[in-house]
């Protein structure tokens, strides 16, 4: 096919995108490409937030055409969280069809080399970018997130995640180079000369199994990792969360045919209520790659049955912040409460666990009991939120009936501390808001352990009494070892105890985030400098992003010639 966008023009147009995004992830520091702010949009080909928002309105009620090969059907159920149907109906595909077809195209994309698929990685995200609005809306129809969160979070932050993968991905594929002369002396004898080839080759089909609360956010990486190193992606997006990543498939689809190659290296697969097709996809053997974001349950499923696969999980963690002592108690006790309260702690890096001493802690404010932390940090929360409108802002709404669900029992399982509330949303008066509940438990009672031993995921905090900081941290080292952590928080005034709490983290492989009192927060991570995820404790067997996530997902097939 022609190709209406050559390399030269990709290369004049992202080639110093991707030169800064391998300098960044070398040297940790901050950048991104991806302006947060709406008002940044508008302008140069970008959607306007007018425009986004008709854009994603005009979507409403549609059949989502992709011209994908296998074609049975539609398919569609979608309902916002804040209440309305969407009524996007989506292809429904015969898998029999639309595997051959997308592997027809593999050679070709191989043989474009790392840079060309890097560079049309690049062009796709950017024609992202450009519509972040309509993703916008998308994301938070879908997930629930509030619209500043969705359109960071689903926009310029996913954004900058999918450019990570493709960076890394890069990286990796050109440390070997393509070709190499080799020459063995043979003393008196001729040498021994070769001519060698090496090639990165991908694996297969790669399936993206997307998630309810960061469809974009959480499959990018994955997304462009895979295609970035030569492997066609099969998205099968949650049902609840479809069209963030069928617009993200069109995009895809239209950059790889005005590039010049097979569209279906890019294709959706959208499932019947009920169908269940993540399981029958998973262990097909043209699936050689997997990446998931969910429950513990069916991510522990895939990495037991889907062998013939590389297989990529972040599953449920318990997260968790030991409360030593303090010197900016007020500060403290602020961003917990933000980091509590964010997107209705629907975020797989929120905290769950407090774990606060018994006998209290020390702060600049003076000795502070077991009892005023939690009724301080109660009360900041409660002031956070008191405001309606901010509430609204800050929490969204909650995703799906489970969490509603979760919310409720847990005033069940000990002493309220923090009673969870109901809030109206104005524009959107279906909406299910609720603010978050803290209870109190302890620590030594097994009777409590099977709550904060547990993933209670959604807006709900346990302030877990400890008999001492070193009781916490072997609580802690035990919760990280059996049940996993995306993050653990830890705030202490004491270079030892930072030091121990430090050491506990080094060994069982959790991100740790120390005394943060001002803007930044323990369930945010910046792409290109942060890790989210280790993938050295059971919350995912992969971190987003290093070397590990990408250098899996291609082989080096070497040919040698005698020279």
């Amino acid at each position: 096919m022609a190709a209406e966008l050559t390399t030269s023009q990709l290369s004049q147009k992202h080639q110093a995108t991707l030169a800064q995004a391998l300098e960044v992830i070398r040297t940790r520091a901050y950048w991104s490409p991806h302006p947060e702010h709406p008002k940044a949009y508008g302008e140069n080909g970008s959607l306007s937030a007018a425009e986004g928002l008709a854009a994603f309105q005009a979507l409403h009620g549609t059949r989502f055409e992709l011209d994908q090969p296998g074609t049975d059907g539609w398919t569609g159920a979608e309902v916002s969280p804040y209440g309305p149907e969407l009524g996007v109906e989506y292809p429904h595909a015969d898998l029999d069809v639309l595997l051959p077809a997308m592997r027809a195209g593999m050679g070709a994309w191989r043989d474009a080399g790392p840079e060309t698929r890097a560079l049309v990685c690049l062009e796709i995200l950017s024609r992202i970018s450009a519509r972040t609005h309509e993703f916008a809306h998308a994301v938070m129809h879908t997930s629930g997130q509030a619209f500043m969160m969705a359109f960071q979070a689903g926009g310029p932050h996913a954004q900058d995640r999918g450019l990570e993968a493709v960076a890394y991905a890069y990286g990796e594929q050109v440390r070997t180079p393509e070709a190499a002369d080799w020459s063995k002396p043979q003393g008196k004898r001729d040498p021994l000369n070769l001519s060698k080839s090496f090639t990165a080759v991908p694996r297969g089909i790669a399936l993206l199994i997307g998630c309810n609360t960061f469809p974009t956010w959480n499959g990018y990486p994955g997304l462009f990792a895979s295609l970035a190193t030569g492997n066609p992606v099969l998205v099968k997006p949650h049902p609840r969360a479809v069209l963030p990543l069928a617009l993200t498939v069109r995009v895809a689809r239209e950059v790889l045919t005005e590039a010049g190659f097979d569209p279906n290296l890019v294709a959706l697969a959208a499932e019947r209520p009920g169908e269940g097709i993540a399981k029958t996809l998973a262990v097909r053997p043209e699936i050689r790659i997997i990446d998931y974001t969910g429950s513990t349950t069916f991510g522990d499923w895939l990495e037991t049955n889907a062998r013939q696969a590389q297989v990529y999980t972040e599953k449920a963690g318990v997260n968790t912040v030991v409360i030593d002592s303090t010197d900016d108690y007020k500060g403290m006790l602020s961003n917990l409460a933000f980091s509590l309260s964010l997107y209705s702690g629907q975020m797989c890096t929120t905290p769950q666990n407090l774990l606060i001493p018994r006998d209290g802690i020390m702060t600049d404010a003076g000795a502070k009991s077991y009892d005023e932390v939690v009724s301080d940090l109660a009360a900041s929360v409660a002031a956070l939120l008191g405001d309606d409108a901010r509430a609204n802002a800050l929490l969204g709404a909650l995703v799906n009936p489970d969490v509603k669900a979760r919310l409720e029992a847990a005033a069940g399982m000990g002493e309220v501390a923090l009673p969870s509330r109901e809030i109206t949303n104005p524009d959107f008066p279906g909406a299910v808001v609720r603010t978050p509940v803290m209870v109190k438990l302890d620590g030594a009672k097994p009777d409590a352990e099977a709550a904060y031993m547990s993933e209670c995921f959604g807006p709900v905090s346990f302030a877990v009494a400890v008999d001492s900081t070193e009781d916490g941290l072997e609580l802690l080292r035990r919760t990280i070892r059996e049940k996993g952590a995306m993050t653990v928080g830890a705030y202490t005034t004491s270079q030892i105890t930072e030091a121990a709490i430090e050491e506990v983290c080094l060994e069982e492989s959790a991100q740790l985030s120390l005394n943060l009192t001002g803007g930044v927060y323990v369930n945010q991570t910046a792409a290109f400098s942060d890790f989210h995820g280790s993938g050295g404790n059971p919350a995912a067997n992969a971190a987003l992003c290093d070397a590990a996530f990408v250098a899996n997902r291609f082989r080096v097939v070497e040919v040698r010639r005698q020279a």
